[in-house]
């Protein structure tokens, strides 16, 4: 059926049913290896951001070039996922094609995203933590630490709404990334796909949550050893929880409803 566009890759029917089979087995996973593989998707996810601040800490570039550059270098973070194999609560959200195809149950799916979303803050604060005590963010005469505080700032100040519809935005085009990962064959195939929507959705400034439980700690850890502004508190739990919980609810709607159960729709309810 691939041969029919023409190139050797997965049809999209194809990857609907590929995507249908993966979700069934992540939502059946043993809970101590969803939970471990939990943990080094939020880490991997943390040394894609890790990789990012460091491109927007060069005030040589332009705008436009930073956040293109810093998109494609954040890449690497789910290209980890995909290519070395961790579970990613966002990507995750494509298991509502299994539910939806009654493949896995409710308990199943939200068992998956419960445990998912928590280790993969446990691996994204632990990796920002790991970070902070490795000296990096005093590289480029601390530009670096200047520019976590000022992501985890701008995280925390974004209103309810803003935050909640970039969060869906993001999450449609990391799905969709996800989805033409699986259409590829070889490493290279999958890396391809994967590039293009992760820098779109971090040039246009989408808000990932998994990246937000790497970038807010970082900024907190940095405020309280005094690389902040003396006696003002700009980055806060509860500054942290009014970004996190719109974003993973945008992140939710984006990936489950605009990409799984479109596919769903389009590929598999007739079957």
């Amino acid at each position: 059926m691939s041969e029919v566009f023409g190139f050797n890759a997965f049809s999209p029917k194809e990857i609907a049913e590929r995507v249908e089979t993966v979700g069934v087995a992540k939502a059946k996973l043993p809970l101590l290896s969803m939970a471990i593989l939990g943990l080094l998707a939020g880490a991997f996810i943390g040394l894609g951001a890790l990789y990012f601040v460091l491109i927007k800490s060069d005030a040589t570039l332009g705008f436009a070039t930073s956040q293109v550059l810093g998109g494609v270098a954040f890449s690497l973070g789910l290209i980890l996922v995909v290519v070395a194999g961790a579970e990613l609560f966002t990507g995750n959200n494509l298991l509502a094609m299994a539910w939806a195809d009654h493949k896995i149950s409710t308990k199943d799916l939200l068992r998956n995203w419960l445990v998912v979303c928590c280790t993969n803050f446990v691996g994204a604060s632990g990796m920002a933590l790991l970070v902070f005590y490795s000296g990096h963010p005093e590289m480029n005469n601390a530009a670096i630490a200047e520019q976590y505080l000022k992501i985890a700032t701008a995280k925390c100040s974004l209103p309810f709404w803003t935050a909640f519809f970039r969060g869906i935005l993001c999450n449609i085009l990391v799905c969709l990334a996800i989805w033409m990962a699986f259409a590829g064959r070889s490493v290279m195939d999958k890396v391809v796909a994967i590039i293009f929507p992760i820098s779109a959705f971090v040039a246009a400034g989408f808000e990932h949550s998994i990246a937000n439980m790497y970038f807010i700690p970082m900024g907190m850890l940095l405020e309280a050893s005094g690389y902040g502004v003396p006696n003002v508190e700009t980055v806060h739990w509860t500054g942290f929880f009014n970004n996190l919980i719109p974003v993973i609810l945008g992140n939710l709607v984006g990936g489950s409803l605009f990409v799984g159960f479109v596919y769903y729709i389009i590929y598999l309810r007739d079957k």
